[in-house]
């Protein structure tokens, strides 16, 4: 089987590519089982429940989230009527929500574990201790692991793949929107890769306009963000290739679709 998964899905762009195209990249990449993360989907903050609905309602089994996911304040409200959605692991007990979930597909249980970095990061519990927590049991009650590490260092996320390595399928990087080139199969056989990238416009600075950016570097001023709407927009993610018999991946290989109005005209 094959699973795609994609990075951070950025404002309205990222939405309409999930709604518009992803139907197409899914056909296309011959995927059967799609992890997006949703915590930017919301004009760059967070998540609206409105929005989780138009997400799920496009081919996506899961959307993972990172750590803008209370930016919408309706978020806390709803997020436990949402089984699809799963949020960083390593909030305090009683936190909204929840960091992993099993979720049953064509008779494989397929787990799903998000957690965020500490370095550069909000201050939560450590990411390493909060698996050691529940990857065992996650490990009895699913087939194959899929990990979603939100995080802002190289460092910290390449530790985190070594850490899981030979347990988690996939331990992926979310949050910096930039795409690496380190995709590759670990030592112990878990599929890796720093940071998948980033869903939504190609140009801007991490999805937000440039000269906003620019502007705030230059003058030091306290600016209002907001995203860049202009095509070519971008599509980031991995394909991982699972292995039906050993439930191990065969290979991991970068996602990296651009859309142009002049092939994709009317959006």
């Amino acid at each position: 089987m094959k699973i795609l998964m994609i990075g951070d899905v950025v404002g309205r762009p990222g939405r309409q590519i999930i709604r518009a195209y992803l139907p197409s990249v899914k056909a296309e990449l011959q995927a059967d089982f799609v992890v997006a993360n949703g915590e930017n989907a919301s004009g760059g903050n967070g998540l609206t429940e409105k929005n989780a609905r138009q997400l799920l309602s496009a081919p996506v089994d899961v959307l993972t989230m990172g750590n803008h996911v209370w930016r919408q304040k309706e978020t806390r409200d709803y997020i436990d009527q949402y089984d699809r959605i799963v949020r960083p692991l390593n909030y305090p007990p009683g936190t909204p929500g929840q960091g992993y979930h099993v979720y049953d597909f064509k008779g494989l249980r397929i787990g799903v574990l998000n957690m965020s970095g500490q370095s550069f990061m909000d201050n939560l519990d450590s990411p390493f201790t909060a698996a050691d927590q529940v990857v065992p049991k996650l490990l009895e009650a699913s087939d194959l692991l899929l990990v979603d590490f939100h995080a802002e260092t190289t460092s910290e996320k390449i530790a985190m793949g070594y850490y899981l390595d030979g347990q988690a399928a996939a331990v992926v990087g979310t949050h910096t929107h930039v795409q690496t080139a380190d995709a590759r199969i670990l030592p112990k056989g878990t599929a890796y890769i720093t940071d998948l990238g980033m869903t939504g416009p190609l140009n801007g600075v991490l999805g937000v306009k440039a000269e906003i950016i620019l502007e705030q570097l230059q003058t030091k001023m306290p600016v209002r963000y907001e995203i860049e709407r202009q095509m070519p927009w971008q599509l980031n993610g991995v394909l991982i290739d699972i292995d039906e018999t050993t439930l191990k991946p065969r290979s991991i290989e970068r996602v990296y679709k651009v859309f142009d109005e002049e092939d994709h005209p009317g959006l």
